[in-house]
């Protein structure tokens, strides 16, 4: 395999390493041009376009939207369908997942207010978003974790109503994504999936009802969809390949390291795996595995793609180099392998999520931790955060100012209004400043 090994003591690897980083969020300029005219057709025709597209698309042939939604009778039929170890785990799974973005409830979901010395009231009210878009990708494999890493925290949230969108190629329905529906909550599903699907969400049709906000990961069309309806409807983020980053002091068996390699490389010939390491012999150890496990693994050309393509083995100077090379890549996944993690998390800034330790796999936290899944990729991690509660909310300002708190907040805002050329916004915080005339007796 041609598996890069850059050195941070080499001459050039300055230069190897922005080749290993380098990604271009560009979208196709074809794709681009497909996206605008999916979406301006689905504004101008709704639910007719939305069938069109199906069908071209999906190869899904369907005598009109009724046909496209799937009822609560068929998300419990599925969770009747799956195996009971399925169902237990989707509903463990679901159980921690909720659990831990109810303690994020707690923390930074609620209202809050106080008054100050001359009696003003201030304080922040959140609220929940009337009704959301949750995309679940369904093309190249089926994501029941992703429903729950998307309804979950909107039904904490208290969101009104979930609307839950999934392609279905040919017309097959997945059951255990039917059934991660109903375990979390989704109110309505369709089975329409693509642009289309991110413009009936955005904009609404006869049949879907439009949504504040659209969540979920998708494919090219998608991502360029979500940027599209941007301002229209909220999104979460734009998400790029999947990514992990590994910390390793040599500590933990080179198998475990190589399969979490193995984890995010299987996703798509564009993901990246990256091993920063100051040992060696450890580096060496973990190639040994990777080449002998590749060849068992049922994705084994996807994953060979992905770390010849994007893939790199790091040698570092110190554990403490490892961190600030961490910290430049911002990483999607970022795992802390080794003895003692508690001591190098204090110096990592960037990340999506945190791994500590060997026996934290990356895969645990996508499917059953309880911390989001959806994550900030392509460096995103230095400005963004993972999907939470606060993406189902908002929050407004409450202001309530006391008479007393007028004579003391109107100078100030007078002075600066003034000094804007702002003569209304003066004069209306002078105005409480006078006695106000008794109303007219009638």
């Amino acid at each position: 395999m041609k598996l890069r090994r850059l050195d941070t003591a080499a001459a050039d690897f300055e230069a190897e390493f922005q080749r290993v980083l380098h990604w271009s969020a560009e979208t196709d300029a074809a794709i681009e041009t497909r996206v605008a005219e999916i979406l301006a057709d689905v504004r101008a025709r709704g639910d007719l376009a939305v069938l069109e597209y199906t069908a071209r698309f999906d190869g899904l042939q369907v005598q009109g939207m009724a046909d496209l939604e799937i009822g609560h009778a068929e998300l419990q039929a599925a969770l009747l369908q799956i195996t009971p170890a399925q169902r237990r785990a989707l509903e463990s799974a679901a159980a921690r997942v909720r659990s831990y973005h109810e303690r994020q409830l707690e923390a930074c979901g609620r209202s809050w207010q106080y008054r100050d010395e001359d009696g003003t009231l201030l304080g922040q009210k959140v609220t929940p978003l009337d009704r959301v878009g949750i995309y679940v990708p369904g093309g190249k494999a089926a994501y029941p974790s992703s429903v729950l890493m998307n309804a979950v925290p909107a039904q904490v949230a208290g969101v009104g109503e979930i609307v839950m969108v999934v392609p279905t190629p040919k017309g097959e329905r997945n059951a255990l994504v039917l059934a991660a529906a109903a375990v979390a909550g989704a109110h309505r599903v369709f089975t329409i999936g693509g642009a289309q699907a991110v413009g009936a969400l955005a904009y609404g049709t006869a049949t879907v009802p439009r949504v504040d906000k659209i969540t979920g990961p998708g494919n090219a069309y998608v991502a360029s969809a979500k940027r599209r309806v941007f301002g229209q409807v909220g999104i979460d983020m734009i998400a790029g390949p999947s990514e992990i980053l590994v910390l390793a002091d040599g500590s933990t068996p080179a198998d475990w390291v190589a399969m979490d390699l193995f984890s995010q490389a299987e996703h798509d010939e564009l993901a990246q795996s990256i091993l920063l390491c100051p040992d060696a012999a450890y580096i060496d150890a973990v190639r040994e595995a990777i080449e002998r496990l590749l060849p068992e693994m049922p994705r084994r050309d996807v994953i060979r793609a992905s770390l010849e393509g994007r893939g790199a083995l790091i040698l570092t100077r110190s554990m403490e180099e490892a961190c600030e090379i961490s910290n430049r890549i911002a990483p999607e996944h970022l795992e802390i392998s080794s003895r003692d993690p508690h001591r190098w998390e204090p110096l990592l800034r960037h990340a999506g999520a945190i791994f500590l330790g060997a026996y934290t796999s990356e895969s645990l936290g996508d499917y059953c931790a309880g911390p989001n899944h959806v994550l900030p990729t392509s460096g995103t991690a230095r400005f963004s955060s993972p999907l939470g509660v606060y993406d189902f909310q908002k929050r407004s300002s409450l202001i309530e100012v006391s008479e007393a708190g007028a004579h003391i907040l109107g100078p100030i805002a007078a002075e600066l209004a003034y000094g804007e050329g702002l003569q209304a916004h003066a004069r209306a915080a002078e105005m409480r400043l006078l006695p106000v005339s008794p109303a007219p007796k009638r």
